[in-house]
This record gives structure tokens, C-alpha cells and sequence, in this order.
């Protein structure tokens, strides 16, 4: 009988001893869990986001911004536009945190010249993610269903709905929302390097070609002298090759009496190509119209011109991806992306000027954002259609 008790006494120490540990593992268990969320909590707190020196700059760029101080007292705080709230992403963006730390020992922006200089790294690397989760963050806020579209300002009443129906995401118009946004230069310049990549590609029978920058021609393979000089998006239709040089015919129209420029429309300064006096007796006229707003005369003409073979390419829609990059990283700094349409061909020119001081746009960029903008304008014809304005006239 001792023995079965001591068995027995044995046994239910055992038991006890089993609910102990798993008591203690489960308090462990709780601790070590609330400890993990308080840590991930107050690491994610904007006052330990702030708190190294290096985040001194986007701390006040953050200060100046809407996010900070407005008139509704809604404040985003650091956590409500860089930690998704999605439980994976919440903790691949913990994790990812490590580099920060790095750099914040190595001393990778610890003054404004190193700051500056890795701007435009760090600004690149937000926008992709923002991108790759459909802008998570913001949407915790801020959704196309609970707008009021209509009591919006002009310009985000006209953007809104262009956003919803193809499919935009808030970073693709919103990335100078809080911070200032980055020089722009070395990023505005890859983009026309991968235009000139796209020109070395092109194909002997690939036709039509599209001019992807500013360049001078001439009107025979055998002269250096400039005939003219040839804008970007100009579309042209080959004719032959003389090595590397391409013989190319230009169409467009010109104003009665302005023999010098060739326009893509009637009406509208969309300029194609500008002329010296010696392509002005080559220009074929193959028919005319008049405007029908200020009744004023255009022929439509064509010229055939020579030009290296590097400086066009197959796909017009590459240089309007491009363009639409250059408007979409320069043009958020004030404001969202204005609808293309908003304006018209020729009141595009005035606002591009009034805008490229507040850009890093050179002059090059600045012409095609502007030759972009016009070429989709309010007044312009879906592409491939022609221009219902004016009354046509053969000569």
C-alpha cells in the first residue's frame, strides 16, 4: 500500500509540477508578447522617430507640411505614413528598420550635405513601396469612397476622377505631401538615357519614328549646315538610310504668313520643327484650313530632311512614360498632378513656364513635359484621330 501511495503521491507532484511550467510559459509567453508589441509600439512613436540628430531636416520639412498643422487638427503622425498597418507588412517594415539604425551609427546623413546627397535614394525607396502596396498607408486615412469629390477644390475635382478610373494610387500625384521633395536632376536625366537606348534598338523597316530629342537636320546627308532645327515627339515617316544618317519626311501645319515653324495642329503651338530660310522653299503644301476660333489660315505641309539615325525611335509611348515620370517627380512638390485636359494646347505653354522656376527641370525636360501636356490637352483629338476644328480647302 506505501508503495501505491508513493506512486500515487509521485504522479500528482508530477501533474502539479506540469501545470506550473505551462502556467509559467504562458505568463512568460504574455510578457515576452507584450513586451514585443510595447517595444513596437513606442519604436513606431514619432518622438523616438525624431530623436536622432540626423532626423533634424525631414523632422522640419514634417513641420512645415499639412500633415503637421492644419485647420481640421489631424495630425499623421511619423508611424501613419511609413508602417503599414497590415500585420505581415507591419513587420517587414520593423525589420527593414535595422538599416536605419545602421546608418544612423555609420553616420550616413548625420549632416545636411550627406542628407541632401541620399535624398533622393531614400525618397526613390518610399515611393516604390508606397507604389508596390497600392499606398496602404494613406488609404488608413484617405479613400476615393468617403470623398465628396464634388466639394473638392477645381484642381483635385478634375484629378479624382481621372485617378479612380485609371487605377492611380495616392503616390503616383502625392509625393511632396510632407517632405520637400529631392533634386530631381540625376533621376530626370536616367529617363532620357533609356530613351537613347531604346534609338540604338531601332529597326531598319520600323516605321513611324518619333524624334526623342531637340535636334538640328539637314536637308541633304552630304552638309553639316542646319537646315532647322527638329523638336522632340516629332513623328516622321523614313524614306532611306545613308549610313548613319536617316532621310525622314515631317508633316505638320503652318500659319499663312509664318514660314519658319511647323506645328502639329491648326490653332495649337505645339511646335514640331523650327525652320531656317533655306527649308522654306523645300515645304510641299498639300492642303489648307482655316481656324475656325480667329478665322486665321494654315497649310498643311511636309518636308523631307536628314538627321542621325540615333535620334529617333519606334515608340512614341516611351517618350510619353518618360514625360509622364518628369511631371510626376517634379510637379508634387505643391500640389497633386493636374488632369492633361484641364488646360488647353496652347495655355499648357504658360503654365509650364510658370511652373519650370520651382523645378529641376532643364531646358530639354521642360520641352518635352510641355510638348506632353500640350499633345493631350483638352483641345487635342484622341491620338489617332484627326482635328474636327477649321473648314478644310484644297489648294
Amino acid at each position: 500500500m506505501d508503495y501505491f501511495r508513493k506512486q500515487g503521491r509521485f504522479t500528482w507532484l508530477k501533474g502539479w509540477r506540469a501545470l506550473v511550467l505551462i502556467f509559467s510559459g504562458l505568463i512568460i509567453g504574455l510578457l515576452l508578447v507584450a513586451g514585443g508589441f510595447t517595444v513596437m509600439h513606442k519604436t513606431s512613436d514619432t518622438s523616438f522617430c525624431v530623436s536622432c540628430h540626423s532626423m533634424e531636416r525631414p523632422l522640419a520639412e514634417y513641420q512645415g507640411s499639412v500633415h503637421f498643422q492644419n485647420p481640421a487638427g489631424i495630425r499623421a503622425e511619423c508611424a501613419d505614413c511609413h508602417i503599414p498597418g497590415e500585420p505581415v507588412s507591419y513587420m517587414l517594415t520593423k525589420i527593414a528598420a535595422v538599416k536605419d539604425i545602421y546608418g544612423e551609427i555609420t553616420g550616413t546623413i548625420d549632416t545636411e550635405e550627406k542628407y541632401n546627397a541620399h535624398k533622393l535614394t531614400m525618397a526613390e525607396s518610399v515611393w516604390k513601396s508606397m507604389k508596390a502596396n497600392d499606398s496602404a498607408t494613406c488609404r488608413s486615412c484617405h479613400s476615393f469612397e468617403a470623398m465628396d469629390i464634388l466639394a473638392q477644390r477645381t484642381d483635385a475635382r478634375n484629378a479624382h476622377p481621372v485617378a479612380i478610373s485609371s487605377n492611380q494610387t495616392c503616390i503616383d500625384c502625392h509625393r511632396g505631401v510632407a517632405h520637400i521633395l529631392p533634386d530631381m536632376r540625376s533621376s530626370n536625366a536616367e529617363g532620357a538615357s533609356q530613351l537613347a537606348a531604346l534609338a540604338a534598338a531601332v529597326k531598319a523597316d520600323d516605321s513611324p519614328l518619333y524624334s526623342y530629342k531637340t535636334q538640328p537636320f539637314t536637308l541633304q546627308p552630304d552638309t553639316a549646315t542646319p537646315a532647322g532645327t527638329l523638336f522632340p515627339v516629332s513623328p516622321l515617316t523614313p524614306l532611306r538610310r545613308d549610313g548613319t544618317l536617316l532621310e525622314a519626311r515631317l508633316e505638320g501645319w503652318q500659319q499663312d504668313g509664318v514660314a519658319g515653324v511647323i506645328y502639329a495642329a491648326p490653332g495649337r503651338r505645339i511646335i514640331r520643327a523650327v525652320l531656317d530660310e533655306n527649308a522654306w522653299s523645300q515645304l510641299k503644301t498639300q492642303g489648307s484650313q482655316t481656324d475656325s476660333q480667329t478665322e486665321t489660315l494654315w497649310h498643311q505641309v511636309s518636308l523631307v530632311l536628314w538627321l542621325p539615325s540615333d535620334s529617333v525611335l519606334a515608340e512614341q509611348q516611351k517618350i510619353w512614360q518618360y514625360a509622364s515620370t518628369l511631371m510626376s517627380a517634379n510637379c508634387t512638390g505643391c500640389h497633386g498632378l493636374t488632369a492633361l485636359d484641364h488646360f488647353t494646347a496652347n495655355q499648357w505653354i504658360g503654365v509650364m513656364k510658370g511652373m519650370a522656376p520651382r523645378t529641376a527641370l532643364n531646358e530639354e525636360q521642360l520641352r518635352i513635359l510641355t510638348l506632353y501636356a500640350q499633345n493631350h490637352a483638352s483641345d487635342m483629338p484622341p491620338a489617332g484621330q484627326p482635328s474636327a476644328q477649321g473648314r478644310s480647302r484644297e489648294e
